[in-house]
């Protein structure tokens, strides 16, 4: 199993092909989300909840786009059969290939238009290995992925520099060393790129001249200095919800597609709060949020972070697809290929003005071997948040701030 690195802001997936020997030796009113696809979004934000609980053991600051790696995994997904293709759907949760690529079709090419979210996705196949038609269409027309040629088996280098470049390239330079030097080798026979870029301003934004420096408490004990924006007054109406153990608030965009919810557990609280982590949990939480006036303190950070994947999603329940065992024969018509790596790389930026976020993933896959006091938010500790579609409650981005 491959060691386990981090990545921030982009997600890709590397298919290598090899012999078993090579392979041994290698703000709108409060609501409950009407989720228009059901079967993929609700399984999406499900493997969202799953995948984040395996990467925020420890301590330290989390941030990735479970929509990129859904997306990367899918592509991958659909050239898998057997008992490799059953592991994969039961830890992403996706349903069938028809409901699925009916899915993803509309949706990449609509997500732009309405959510002002630009995604990019592409394959590098190998000039020296034969895939199937069906399964090189199917990427384009369904996943509406570019496709392009490489030479991974004599100019490994090269196409590694190619890739970054694309990845680069749309995530608006934020991403950057998707593939970082010696991931990619000579027995890389396709890598799967999907690429996710998101730059929002807030509804109303946070007037600058009341950002102050404060105390963030990363322990109960221990605090850092952070510049701590602040929304107060009259008009600092959000939809806002509490229980006794947490505070949810809801910052909206402005083209009113998306909206950042915070999570702000009580003091001493995290812990509970990412136990407790569920969809049906969210959507509880979510149904009680309403509009009320709320002072706002929330402090501006910029968060990166690195994963290779593979035995985090191994331990998920896919270990099959990494091994030699593996069967991705709808790919190139043989079972010579596995999945050599998972990357995911992500990056976030908050601040007054608004949001700006990136992710991508890629697979390689190788040849086998008031007149009232205003209720107050401040985030003065350790907070979950996440970038959602308020129309379908589907995640895009999901991080946690430990130490802004």
């Amino acid at each position: 199993m491959l060691k386990k690195t981090i990545y921030l802001s982009a997600a890709a997936i590397l298919l290598a092909a090899s012999s078993a020997s090579a392979a041994e030796t290698s703000g709108a009113a409060a609501r409950r989300p009407e989720q228009k696809e059901p079967a993929v979004i609700s399984a999406g934000n499900s493997f969202a909840f799953k995948l984040y609980k395996r990467l925020a053991t420890g301590d330290g600051n989390v941030f990735f786009s479970p929509y990129s790696i859904t997306v990367a995994l899918a592509m991958t997904l659909e050239g898998a059969r057997g008992g490799t293709a059953a592991e994969m759907e039961k830890v992403l949760e996706l349903p069938g290939e028809a409901a699925r690529r009916k899915f993803f079709a509309p949706d990449l090419d609509g997500i732009g238009d309405r959510l002002g979210v630009d995604i990019a996705n592409a394959f590098w196949a190998d000039k020296t290995r034969k895939f199937l038609p069906r399964y090189v269409k199917l990427l384009k027309k369904d996943y509406k992925a570019a496709a392009f040629g490489a030479d991974f088996a004599s100019a490994t280098e090269k196409a590694r520099l190619e890739i970054n470049a694309w990845t680069e390239k749309h995530t608006r330079g934020k991403i950057k060393d998707l593939f970082p030097e010696n991931s990619l080798t000579t027995l890389t026979r396709l890598v799967l790129v999907d690429a996710i870029y998101f730059k929002g301003d807030w509804e109303t934004a946070f007037d600058k001249t009341k950002t102050s420096e404060a105390d963030f408490f990363t322990t109960p004990e221990s605090t850092v200095t952070v510049s701590m924006m602040e929304r107060t007054g009259k008009k600092a109406r959000f939809n806002y919800a509490e229980t006794d153990d947490l505070q949810l608030l809801e910052l909206p965009y402005k083209k009113g597609g998306l909206s950042m919810l915070v999570i702000l557990p009580a003091q001493d609280g995290l812990k509970k709060l990412e136990e407790a982590l569920s969809p049906e949990k969210l959507a509880a939480w979510k149904s009680e949020l309403h509009s009320e006036r709320v002072d706002v303190f929330l402090p501006k950070f910029i968060l990166k972070a690195r994963y290779s994947l593979p035995e985090t999603l191994a331990e998920m329940g896919m270990p099959t697809a990494f091994t030699k065992a593996a069967d991705f024969s709808g790919m190139d018509g043989t079972k010579d290929l596995y999945i050599q790596q998972v990357v995911h790389q992500g990056f976030v930026e908050v601040n007054e003005e608004g949001t700006e976020a990136a992710a991508a993933t890629g697979v390689s896959m190788a040849l086998k071997s008031m007149p009232m006091p205003a209720t107050q938010f401040r985030a003065d500790r350790p907070f979950l948040f996440l970038i959602q579609e308020q129309e379908t409650g589907r995640i895009l981005f999901l991080g946690r701030v430990q130490k802004p």
